[in-house]
């Protein structure tokens, strides 16, 4: 269910509570903006009183004008002529002529270079792009040494650089047999839908400062094993990137499901539980306090569908507590490898009909990944939803780190601690809760430029989680804390 928004930099005065709330003298408290609204008694996450209760409840976070501005610049033109653009190199499969000029992943391979160093031209330097390459000797799906090339628009940050979120496509396609390089696959919604997406926000934001690095990929190798991302991922981890978000964007191209029912105005976000990169022992740790829905994708999942279910994007963002379809994988589990937060973009329902299939012609009816099965409405939308989710992120300070909740004694209220940021714009920061049966955050309450918190509610009875505010009055992701002392 969509809630509606509330304006993201509207101050609300908190009201007086005789719910006692301690900060820790470390830092000073400064007015924090509230997102939220009065609680009534059914919306109580603890079961007491409203009077008692020190917060208020979560409300999602509304486009500010400048995130407007920048979702109306998506043009559906631009994504239908990247999407028909791609399907025109015949097939763009791995195992593909590297050096045909017209035919082929190379020529695709160059086409995205030269589009993407355009857009990098009106960025008065802050956009830079590279063919990232590498041999993969042979392995799964790779009978050869076969080059690997991703296409990479890196969007340097302007205040924290340091700090990088992720957006990719994979710009190779395949036919029914994995293997065959030289028929026909189109791929136009597997996944020339994914990259034109990638290169149209590549587009509209290579003109805009951002606080934090976007990295926008069109990655080949992904039919084969992931090889692209996973090389890309591994890059960014050797360079010592903090990544603190990455979104595959993998058939995103139609709304109609293979029974010819349409849903346009949803897409799936695939947010895995548990981190695949956690111990054994973490993970234990993990489900034996709680949390085991809290891990760092969900809550990265929960925060785009805060920022982007609205009118503003046209659509909702329906998030599935699963790493991926069954049978199916994409490449943002290259970096869910890497320890860091991922999901994956997907239409709501597939047409199988259309998917991996051979261009052909049967009882008069054409199948195939073909441009003319896709909606380019639904793609724009989609383009959309990531344009807000990743600008959101970027404006935003940082996820907080380092946050724990104090479990060395037994008592009825909870401490948090957490690591201050270094973002210069950094406001304070708010606490947020919601009940043990709850999937969303549903209580929120400001505690200002601190780096600890005591809340007068038992850790015993709900789950807690710590997120930044940006002057501006943009949060960050909520950071879900580990026990400490």
């Amino acid at each position: 269910m969509r809630r509606m928004p509330t304006p993201a930099h509207e101050g609300v005065e908190p009201t007086r509570s005789s719910r006692r709330t301690f900060l820790s003298a470390s830092a000073a408290a400064v007015a924090v903006p509230l997102l939220a609204e009065p609680a009534t008694a059914a919306e109580r996450a603890d079961g007491r009183s409203d009077e008692r209760d020190p917060g208020r409840r979560v409300t999602a976070q509304s486009p500010d004008r400048e995130l407007r501005e920048l979702l109306r610049e998506v043009d559906q033109r631009r994504i239908e002529a990247t999407v028909r653009r791609l399907a025109a190199f015949g097939t763009r499969h791995t195992l593909s002529s590297q050096d045909d000029p017209e035919r082929g992943i190379g020529a695709a391979r160059d086409w995205i270079f030269q589009e993407m160093r355009g857009y990098a031209a009106r960025s008065n330097g802050r956009m830079t792009v590279e063919l990232q390459s590498y041999v993969q000797e042979p392995a799964t799906r790779i009978p050869v040494p076969t080059k690997i090339t991703n296409v990479v628009a890196t969007l340097r940050g302007q205040t924290s650089p340091e700090r990088v979120y992720v957006i990719t496509g994979h710009y190779d396609s395949r036919c029914t047999d994995v293997m065959d390089a030289t028929s026909d696959a189109p791929g136009a919604d597997d996944d020339a839908s994914g990259v034109a997406v990638v290169m149209e926000l590549a587009r509209v934001l290579a003109t805009r400062p951002t606080a934090a690095t976007i990295v926008f990929a069109a990655v080949a190798g992904e039919e084969q094993n992931l090889y692209g991302s996973t090389y890309l991922a591994k890059q960014l981890k050797a360079a010592g990137a903090d990544v603190q978000g990455m979104f595959s964007n993998d058939i995103v191209g139609s709304s109609k499901a293979d029974d010819g029912t349409r849903d346009p105005y949803r897409v799936r976000l695939f947010a895995e539980g548990v981190p695949t990169a956690e111990t054994p022992a973490e993970a234990s740790t993990r489900q034996s306090v709680g949390g085991e829905n809290d891990s760092p994708s969900r809550q990265l999942a929960r925060f785009a569908c805060d920022v982007a279910s609205n009118g503003a994007t046209g659509m909702d963002v329906w998030v599935i507590y699963r790493r991926d379809r069954y049978l199916r994988g994409s490449d943002h589990i290259s970096f869910l490898r890497e320890g860091w937060p991922a999901g994956r973009f997907t239409e709501p329902h597939e047409d199988f009909a259309h998917q991996h299939q051979d261009v052909r012609v049967v009882d008069g009816k054409q199948y195939g990944d073909l441009p003319e099965f896709c909606d380019f409405g639904y793609i724009t939308r989609v383009a959309r939803v990531n344009g807000a989710v990743l600008w959101s992120l970027a404006q935003a300070p940082g996820t907080p780190k380092n946050t724990t909740v104090l479990t060395t004694s037994l008592t009825n209220d909870t401490t948090l601690r957490w690591q201050r940021g270094t973002e210069p714009d950094l406001a304070g920061y708010e606490l947020v809760w919601r009940e043990t049966t709850a999937s969303e955050w549903q209580r929120v309450l400001p505690v200002g430029d601190v780096t600890e918190a005591t809340v007068d509610l038992s850790k015993d009875n709900v789950f807690f989680g710590v997120r930044a505010v940006g002057r501006n009055g943009y949060r960050s992701p909520v950071a879900f804390p580990k026990p400490g002392s």
